[in-house]
């Protein structure tokens, strides 16, 4: 007897492909120069809402993995995204992007810098934009908390993690690496733990108690 298909997933199959390297390239340029400050703000925009390469909670999953390894969170994203679709090309090819055009802006930006830091105009302004890169950062993680819902661990452990780590990075100064050995250590044995426990009860037999007679 034939297998009935599964359902799709409704937030994957919304999902599109980029159209070719030269469509990385162009998003992740235009993704760049927007990020003054903030990538991650306008990183969420761009891929999820305007591009839909990605869903929200895959955006969530694979910033965390951009997150803990060296480098740029983006430009790890960057390539990741531009692997998987196109392979080495298109890692490179959205490398690039990101790459290209703020190199020249950074450039220019330091030697403007260097002729005017000492005016109180560009003084104020530095520290506005401070302030608005601050609020874009808060506004995204406004944003993606809706994704929790999928999270597999429970509402008070996402609490107290996500508490542990402010206090630790924010007042104790910890450094940011054996934060995450740590909380991350913490957070992936309790959802691994609980992801086990919801495939066991799944397989388990209707009826079944799970209680040895």
């Amino acid at each position: 007897m034939p297998e009935t298909p599964l359902p799709p997933d409704p937030e994957t199959s919304a999902t599109v492909s980029p159209q070719s390297c030269g469509d990385l390239f162009r998003s992740f340029t235009v993704l760049a120069l927007q990020g003054f400050g903030g990538v991650a703000a306008v990183a969420q925009r761009e891929l999820v809402e305007r591009k839909r390469w990605m869903t929200n909670t895959q955006f969530v999953e694979e910033w965390a993995v951009a997150q803990i390894m060296p480098g740029p969170n983006l430009v790890n994203l960057s390539l990741m995204l531009g692997a998987r679709h196109f392979g080495v090309r298109g890692a490179l090819s959205a490398l690039a992007g990101m790459l290209s055009a703020p190199l020249l802006v950074l450039l220019s930006l330091a030697w403007l810098y260097t002729h005017y830091a000492d005016q109180p105009a560009v003084a104020g302004a530095l520290r506005g934009m401070g302030a608005v890169a601050a609020g874009l950062v808060i506004g995204t993680g406004l944003k993606l908390l809706v994704t929790l819902k999928n999270n597999p661990l429970h509402p008070a452990q996402r609490l107290l993690l996500g508490s542990a780590c402010f206090v630790t990075i924010a007042w104790l100064r910890w450094p940011l690496l054996w934060v995450l050995l740590a909380l991350g250590g913490v957070g992936w044995a309790l959802a691994w733990s609980r992801l086990a426990q919801r495939e066991e009860a799944r397989t388990r037999p209707t009826g079944s108690t799970g209680t040895r007679q």
